[in-house]
């Protein structure tokens, strides 16, 4: 028997082969929602036009309401056979209205019905993650202010650098997930653009309102373009490359949070909630949570590369390759909605070990650049002889396996008469830290008046 949705040319059903191939049910079924929201408004939009009669209007309407009742209550029996989400409604549909059902489908294709569902679940979704992101945000900048004057080491090439405070560093991570927040708007706004009433390429001969199915979805305008509308994906591919900058975020700090958490460094407690002990090792508290955040990354990358494989060759307009655009984003939006939670919870429950950050803050002669600093503004000497002359007195005090704090001043006047005794008072971490003032750096004043902007900020945010 043929498939009754499109059987009219063919003769034959598929092969169980080309059902397996074809089939996307099993995947866009998530699509259910927007499916019949864009399918109402679509109804709607043809009697309004005349093109159907009220009465049809109205038994369609009332029968998609049933089916979407039926599908959340889990119901409602997906058929493989009937390939995708479209068809699946479309056929129940019939069963419960009759001949009127078909109706429906005036003026639409299953290629700008799709293209619509699609959009409309970015758009939620997005909305969705914008909202964690936030969240995650108001956690760090919490512990921001908290932790303004908590010494740290800085690093470059995981090798100390200069000393920082664990507020100025978590406000770091603030600011890039502020830019993960707003390429999420972003690509939000791009994409709110109506395909609906595109047909299959070509548009449609009916006298349909595209104006009004956009509004009635909310979306901005319909697309201007029937081929653009029907083959354009790169507003997925937008999503997906602002969900992998976030996912590389997220995946930096976990790296950081197994890093900081292990004993070599013991600058982290994980919290009990986040992490997991050994089958065999008793005395092991593993870092699992961030392990697989940081994991993650790859899968939601992965996606991203996949649809841009995928598009990267077709010619106008839709192709049966792009039902490949659903999966990945699928799970990538599921990878990225799961990291930000786990991350969020993690956080929260975090705890910074001050005695051990402010011990490691202080080695590795991380007030150099202070010494060098001194020699400019106190000595006038050129910065590139400044750095010189610190340099000489690092190798001194590696000779001597001392801090540079514990040279002594005939030592130091040794290499370069011009220091003074007033040179010890920029050779703590604490004033090191403190010096840091300029806009933007790790002064702790700083630090607590940024993390309480975006505190502010973020307590506004409705999100």
């Amino acid at each position: 028997m043929s498939n009754r949705m499109w059987g009219g040319r063919f003769g034959a059903s598929p092969d169980d082969i080309m059902e397996e191939i074809n089939a996307s049910i099993g995947f866009d079924q998530r699509l259910f929602a927007q499916d019949i929201r864009g399918s109402r408004a679509h109804c709607d939009m043809l009697a309004a036009q005349g093109i159907i009669s009220g009465e049809d209007a109205a038994s369609i309407d009332a029968g998609l309401a049933q089916i979407e009742a039926e599908i959340e209550a889990g119901a409602f029996s997906f058929s493989r056979a009937l390939e995708d989400i479209h068809l699946n409604i479309e056929a129940r549909l019939t069963d419960i209205i009759g001949p009127a059902a078909g109706r429906l489908h005036t003026a639409r294709s299953r290629n700008d019905q799709v293209a619509t569902d699609f959009r409309l679940f970015l758009r939620d979704s997005l909305e969705h993650l914008g909202a964690q992101t936030t969240a995650l945000m108001r956690v760090l900048a919490e512990h921001a202010e908290t932790h303004a004057a908590l010494i740290m080491p800085g690093f470059t090439h995981l090798q100390p650098a200069q000393p920082v405070t664990y507020g100025h560093h978590l406000l770091a991570y603030v600011e890039m997930l502020s830019r993960d927040r707003s390429r999420f708007a972003d690509a939000r706004a791009r994409l709110n653009q109506c395909p609906l009433g595109a047909a299959a390429l070509a548009g449609t001969p009916f006298p349909i309102d595209r104006h009004a199915t956009a509004d009635a979805l909310g979306f901005d305008a319909p697309t201007a373009n029937s081929i653009d509308s029907v083959s354009a994906r790169d507003f997925a591919l937008e999503a997906l490359s602002a969900m992998a900058i976030c996912a590389t975020h997220l995946s930096r700090l976990a790296e950081e949070i197994v890093i900081f958490a292990s004993p070599d460094f013991g600058f982290l407690e994980l919290p009990d909630a986040f992490s997991t002990g050994s089958s065999i090792m008793p005395q092991k508290r593993n870092p699992d949570a961030a392990e697989l955040v940081r994991a993650k990354s790859g899968r939601i990358i992965g996606a991203l590369t996949g649809l841009f494989v995928v598009m990267k060759g077709l010619p106008l307009a839709y192709s049966k390759d792009m039902q490949e655009d659903k999966e990945g984003v699928f799970n990538a939006l599921d990878s990225v909605s799961l990291c930000l939670a786990a991350m969020t919870g993690m956080m929260e429950k975090l705890t910074p070990v001050p005695e051990r950050m402010r011990a490691a803050a202080g080695k590795g002669f991380s007030t150099a650049t202070d010494l060098a600093d001194w020699l400019v503004r106190k000595a006038d000497v050129p910065f590139r002889d400044a750095h010189h002359i610190t340099g000489a007195l690092v190798a001194l005090a590696e000779q001597q396996a001392c801090d540079l704090a514990d040279l002594d001043l005939d030592t130091m006047q040794n290499v370069d008469a011009r220091i003074t005794d007033d040179v010890y008072s920029v050779l703590s971490v604490e004033n090191s830290v403190a010096s840091r003032t300029s806009f933007g750096g790790t002064a702790p004043d700083n630090v607590r008046a940024a993390a309480q902007s975006w505190c502010a900020a973020l307590a506004d945010d409705k999100s």
